[in-house]
């Protein structure tokens, strides 16, 4: 029997911008986006719900826009979640086998896990991903299941992420009452990596920084595994509000100014002269000396750059062979590039198309929608190598929507 097409839907509730992306996988695993419907938040804080009229109007838009986009009708989405009580903690299970056994056995193997997704996190947290780095059998590293190896000790290596319930539950809730299904929350630069990064580049070690309106998201991999993920909740909107507490300009125009003419780049030669803005309505121009505009810029953004770098794993950076790829749309602001590289000292990139791209969708190049598409991605992984959602998601549900719609 031919295999058939199947469409998934992603879901970013963002500071910014509430965007749904409808992407269909094909039989040959190519995924191509339908529509895409974005709308400007309103309700959302640092990626958390702060108003849910405002945020459930917002999503309404953005579900009626995409819908009419891709001509289908939405019953279900894939979510993402983020804000600064978001934590990514690794964490290693050991197992001592019996004296009288010396193969692994798969019950072995589950204890060491168990042990290993054991984390000790706030009573107001619940967990969301508990996601394998790796194996190792009496020290040694393995890739695979190591069940049926001789052994004296197995361990299990996990990365898990946990966060504030109640503010899964505002997310989850604010998407029921649209009325949607969710099919599963993922936290963002999760799903992010899953468009961003390829199989290789994670391999050789690879920094991820989404940076977005209120809060910038990283993970990062080595070796092909998670090794550190969170969020800072700082973002391009914290940027426009300095422009506006130096200069006095109102917000709107402090945002126009940065976009159209300022750059985070180190170079003196871009901080000359006055930065101009033109008022549509005929008042007198906008003059700001560059200079100052620039500063302004860049001191904000290196800060957000080195937080992210200072809660990196010791040496982590000097591990990264792939380079550091920056997503969201503050990562378009001029000079940013060169600004991350004084920074991280690696090699930077903004993602490519990945291969297994059928769309020539404009928006699927655009780093602003890249959330909302790695969560198709996360999706198709899902579907092709036949994983149902985590037992925590049904323990989510549980927990907070016990009753149904």
């Amino acid at each position: 029997m031919a295999r058939r097409t199947k469409i998934h839907v992603g879901l970013e509730i963002g500071t910014s911008k509430t965007c749904i992306v409808v992407g269909e996988v094909k039989p040959d695993s190519a995924v191509k986006i339908l529509g895409i419907g974005v709308t400007k938040s309103a309700g959302v804080r640092k990626g958390g719900i702060s108003d849910f009229p405002q945020a459930r109007a917002c999503l309404k838009d953005a579900l009626a826009k995409a819908e009419d986009a891709s001509d289908v009708e939405i019953g279900s989405v894939y979510l993402s979640v983020t804000g600064s009580h978001m934590q990514g903690v690794n964490n290693r299970g050991t197992f001592r086998l019996p004296d009288n056994q010396p193969n692994i056995l798969p019950e072995h193997l589950e204890e060491a896990c168990n042990i290993a997704r054991d984390v000790h996190y706030p009573q107001d947290h619940v967990c969301l991903h508990t996601i394998i780095r790796k194996y190792l059998v009496d020290g040694l590293e393995q890739s695979a299941s190591p069940v049926g190896l001789f052994a004296k000790t197995v361990e299990a290596d996990f990365h898990v992420v946990h966060g504030i319930g109640n503010r899964i539950q505002n997310s989850i809730k604010l998407v029921r009452e649209c009325p949607l299904e969710v099919d599963d929350i993922v936290f963002a630069p999760i799903a992010t990596a899953q468009m961003a990064l390829d199989r290789e580049q994670r391999l050789r070690g690879a920094l991820l920084i989404d940076i977005g309106g209120g809060t910038t998201d990283y993970v990062l991999y080595l070796e092909g595994a998670i090794a550190a993920s969170g969020c800072i909740p700082v973002g391009g909107d914290h940027v426009t509000n300095d422009i506006h507490l130096v200069t006095g300009l109102p917000f709107s125009k402090a945002e126009k100014l940065k976009i159209l003419e300022g750059n985070a780049s180190s170079d003196p030669s871009l901080s000359v002269g006055f930065a101009k803005l033109t008022d549509e309505s005929g008042f007198a121009d906008v003059e700001v000396k560059r200079a100052i505009l620039n500063e302004v810029i860049r001191q904000r953004l290196e800060e957000t750059l080195k937080l992210v770098h200072e809660r990196l794993p010791k040496g982590a950076v000097e591990k990264i062979g792939a380079g550091v790829f920056l997503t969201g749309g503050t990562s378009l602001m001029n000079g940013f590039s060169e600004l991350a590289f004084d920074v991280f000292g690696r090699d930077i990139y903004r993602p490519e198309a990945s291969e297994n791209s059928d769309s020539d969708h404009p928006s699927y190049r655009d780093p602003r929608y890249a959330t909302a598409i790695g969560l198709i991605r996360y999706a198709q992984i899902l579907e092709t190598e036949n994983i149902k959602p985590p037992g925590c998601l049904g323990k989510l549900f549980r927990l907070f929507w016990p009753f149904g719609r």
